[in-house]
C-alpha cells in the first residue's frame, strides 16, 4: 500500500485528543508564533513531541540544533535533556530568537541552551574545533535547505556512534516528487534524500510527521 491517510478534520481532532501532550507554555509559544510573519517555519506540536521522545529514548545529554526560529523545537529538546545537559542552537536571526530566549527563560531552561547568532556552518565548525567530534547525542536540522548537505556532514561528525540526526522538511510539500520543480531548495533536499538512501554510515527512517522528517542513526 503506497497511500498514507490524510490526517485532517475529525481524524486530526481524534489524533490530538489521543496522542498530543503539549504543555501550556509550548502551546502559548506556538500560538504566538502563528501570528508572526514566517510562521510556516514552525514545527508542529506533534513533531515537537516526537523529537522530545526520541531525545529521551536515546538518553541524549548533548545536542545541537541548526535553525532555531522562535524556539519551539529547542524547548522540546532542552526539556528532554538531564539537568546537566547542553543544547547548542545555531541561528542568524536576533529578532526571531528574542522570542525563543523569552520562553527558554520562562521554562527555566535557558541555562541548558547556548545560542550563537552566526552562519551555522561556522558555528558547527567551531564545535568541531572545540573537540566535540563524536561527543553529541542528537542533532536537529531545520534551516536553509541549500545548506542541508553541509549541515548533515558536520552533524555526522559531531554525533557519537548511536547518535541521531533529525532532518526536517524532507518531503518539501510534495515538491521533491515533481520533476518540473527545479527550485534550488527542492533540488537540495532531493539530492540529500538520494544521498542518504545509500549512505552506509547511518541507519535510515522517514517519520511521516509535519513536512516529513528523516531520522539518521549513526552506525
Amino acid at each position: 500500500m503506497k497511500s498514507w491517510p490524510k490526517i485532517d478534520g475529525a481524524l486530526a481532532d481524534n489524533v490530538d485528543a489521543n496522542w498530543l501532550r503539549e504543555p501550556a507554555l509550548r502551546r502559548r509559544l506556538r500560538e504566538e508564533t502563528a501570528k508572526l510573519p514566517g510562521a510556516g517555519m514552525q514545527i508542529s506540536a506533534h513533531q515537537g513531541q516526537q523529537i522530545g521522545l526520541l531525545a529521551r529514548a536515546i538518553g541524549a545529554r548533548r545536542a545541537v540544533e541548526v535553525g532555531t526560529f522562535t524556539g519551539y523545537s529547542s524547548l522540546c529538546i532542552a526539556e528532554a535533556l538531564p539537568n546537566d545537559g547542553k543544547l547548542w542552537c545555531c541561528d542568524v536571526s536576533t529578532e526571531w530568537t528574542k522570542v525563543a530566549r523569552r520562553y527558554w527563560k520562562e521554562a527555566g531552561l535557558d541555562g541548558r541552551i547556548e545560542l550563537t547568532i552566526a552562519p551555522a556552518r561556522d558555528t558547527l565548525d567551531g564545535l568541531l574545533a572545540q573537540g566535540l567530534a563524536g561527543q553529541l547525542d542528537l542533532a536537529f536540522i531545520d534551516a536553509d535547505k541549500e545548506s542541508y548537505d553541509a549541515y548533515y556532514e558536520r552533524c555526522l561528525k559531531l554525533v557519537r556512534r548511536g547518535g541521531l540526526i533529525l532532518i526536517d522538511n524532507v518531503l518539501w510539500g510534495g515538491s521533491i516528487a515533481d520533476p518540473a520543480d527545479v527550485d534550488a531548495d527542492t533540488q537540495a533536499i532531493r539530492a540529500l534524500n538520494a544521498k542518504l538512501k545509500s549512505d552506509e554510515r547511518v541507519d535510515l527512517v522517514l517519520f511521516a510527521v509535519g513536512d516529513g522528517m528523516t531520522g539518521a542513526l549513526k552506525r
